[in-house]
């Protein structure tokens, strides 16, 4: 045998190719229309990405002490990450800059909380003589109305009406325990999450770099490039989320102030911490303020704070919003709807709470791996539900 004719050692280990078309037909998977088998591929591979999905929502859901705090503590990172980044700029020490951050929230919470309790402590007893009162007028209006109904009546249908709201309160008091069962897994939970904000604040970086290890080599500039646009769309999302319950929680409070409407205060601290579930929070807290001013105050009063709370909505969403953030930061309300429903209806209210930051975070990472824009840098082009960056201003040449 010749030298050329003879196999070398090294051409044994090298890949050859291979017949990709192995696919065995017999007569049934003829007779089988193509549409029905497309159909049938379709769905077994929905099935088990349906599987995956369920078995991952369930692990999260075993392990929700553990994954709570780590997502409060992801989001308040990325609402603390512009003044944050704006200290370690003008050459703060990190450790200063991690102090201030942590030391100004604290202090911020305490005293908007001291600021609820000692209103609610002022105009309580107050609030609950003139709600008695407005029941009591209310249920003389539907005996001496028009519709004329009797007692039995009306305590059917207050029976009717507290047996759906039971039904609702356990749903949502489902979703608060999701955070813990007592007290002490709600402590628990609490330090967990300012000890993994202390955390990501202080050497965040670092944090990545290891996780980012345990990806294949191959696969981690996709990765670090997907992890990086979506933490850019969570501080993006923080960000305008912090604008918006500031605006809303500030328009609403005045207005019930002006309006004479008690406990603005509270309503004010309500309407800012609902505003971090988009859309559907503001809505329910502002119909709180309404209910709250119908109750105490009369139709009209109701009807000027509905008017307030439309407006100052208004304002934020269609003036203020697009000057101060830019016009890209925006997300489709359908979207939203959608994903807070699903979130709350699997986790409750921190389901709810986390569903739009976890679902814009997802999306903008797996559009950013499909489009190949990880290997150029570039910003992803394709339909996001939240825009990764806010609209680039022009600036002046100095």
């Amino acid at each position: 045998m010749s030298e050329e004719q003879r196999p070398r050692l090294r051409d044994l280990f090298r890949p050859r190719a291979t017949s990709t078309d192995r696919t065995v037909t017999t007569e049934a998977d003829e007779a089988v229309p193509r549409g029905l088998r497309i159909t049938a591929a379709y769905a077994w591979r929905l099935l088990l990405i349906a599987a995956v999905v369920s078995g991952f929502i369930w692990i999260v859901i075993q392990l929700k002490l553990l994954v709570i705090p780590l997502m409060v503590g992801i989001l308040i990172t990325a609402l603390l990450w512009p003044a944050f980044q704006w200290m370690l700029r003008h050459r703060f020490p990190r450790w200063l800059a991690v102090a201030i951050s942590i030391v100004g929230t604290i202090a911020i919470v305490s005293v908007l909380m001291w600021l609820v309790i000692w209103q609610i402590r002022q105009q309580l007893s107050d609030v609950q003589k003139r709600s008695a009162d407005a029941i009591e007028q209310f249920r003389q209006f539907l005996i001496d109305g028009p519709l004329h109904l009797s007692e039995k009546q009306i305590q059917g249908y207050i029976d009717q009406g507290l047996q759906i709201i039971n039904e609702q309160a356990q749903l949502l008091f489902n979703g608060a325990l999701a955070v813990g069962t007592t007290a002490a897994h709600v402590v628990t939970g609490a330090v967990l999450a300012l000890f993994i904000l202390i955390c990501l604040l202080a050497d965040g970086g670092r944090i990545w770099r290891w996780t980012l290890r345990l990806f294949p080599r191959a696969a981690r500039p996709a990765a670090d490039a997907a992890a990086t646009n979506g933490f850019a769309t969570l501080v993006n999302y923080a960000r305008t989320q912090l604008f918006v319950a500031a605006i809303d929680a500030v328009g609403i409070g005045v207005g019930a102030a002006l309006l004479g409407v008690p406990l603005a205060i509270p309503v004010a601290v309500l309407v800012f911490l609902g505003s971090f579930v988009p859309i559907v929070g503001a809505v329910v807290t502002g119909a709180i303020a309404v209910v709250l001013a119908l109750v105490y105050n009369g139709p009209w009063i109701a009807l000027a704070m509905l008017g307030v709370v439309l407006a100052v909505q208004q304002i934020e969403g269609h003036i203020l919003q697009p000057i101060m953030m830019g016009s890209a930061v925006k997300v489709h309300p359908l979207a939203v709807v959608l994903v807070v429903a699903g979130g709350s209806m699997v986790g409750g209210i921190p389901g709810a709470l986390f569903a739009v930051p976890l679902a814009a975070f997802v999306n903008v990472a797996a559009v950013t791996i499909s489009t190949g824009s990880w290997r150029t840098g570039d910003q992803p082009t394709a339909d996001l539900i939240w825009s990764t960056v806010p609209r680039q201003r022009t600036r002046r040449n100095r």
